[in-house]
């Protein structure tokens, strides 16, 4: 087995035990959208773990790069793609009432119907836009 495949699968998995433990221990959300709005909008000692959260997403990355993990050293678009892409995912974001991660991870594990519909379309979305550029 391809070893892309094994750790996609141990990263699904290390994402989904830090949603089920934010969720026992903090009794929140991992929706990351959310996570970030409740820190940008509302600084306070009870709001910490937000921080946590976001730091810890940047620095995993940098930490599995010590275990022999590897980092693109480059991104194939440029600031400007990037930005406007980040924009338009944001737009998405506050439309779809949360993000990929919320709906997708957390909200089909709750079995939520809003999220489960989501998913469904931005699975079909993203399906689609993969076909029409890259058979187009």
């Amino acid at each position: 087995m391809n070893n892309v495949f094994i750790e996609a699968f141990l990263g699904g998995m290390l994402i989904g035990l830090g949603a089920i433990l934010l969720m026992l221990l903090n009794g929140r959300i991992a929706g990351i959208s959310g996570i970030l709005h409740g820190a940008l909008t509302s600084f306070s000692i009870a709001s910490l773990w937000r921080w946590a959260f976001i730091v810890g997403l940047v620095l995993a990355p940098l930490v599995a790069s010590f275990g022999g993990f590897s980092l693109p050293a480059s991104l194939p678009v440029d600031l400007t793609t990037l930005i406007v892409a980040g924009l338009i995912v944001g737009v998405g974001t506050k439309l779809g009432s949360g993000c990929t991660s919320g709906h997708g991870i957390c909200g089909i594990g709750r079995l939520s119907k809003r999220s489960i519909v989501a998913t469904m379309i931005f699975m079909s979305s993203a399906i689609v836009t993969v076909a029409l550029t890259k058979f187009l």
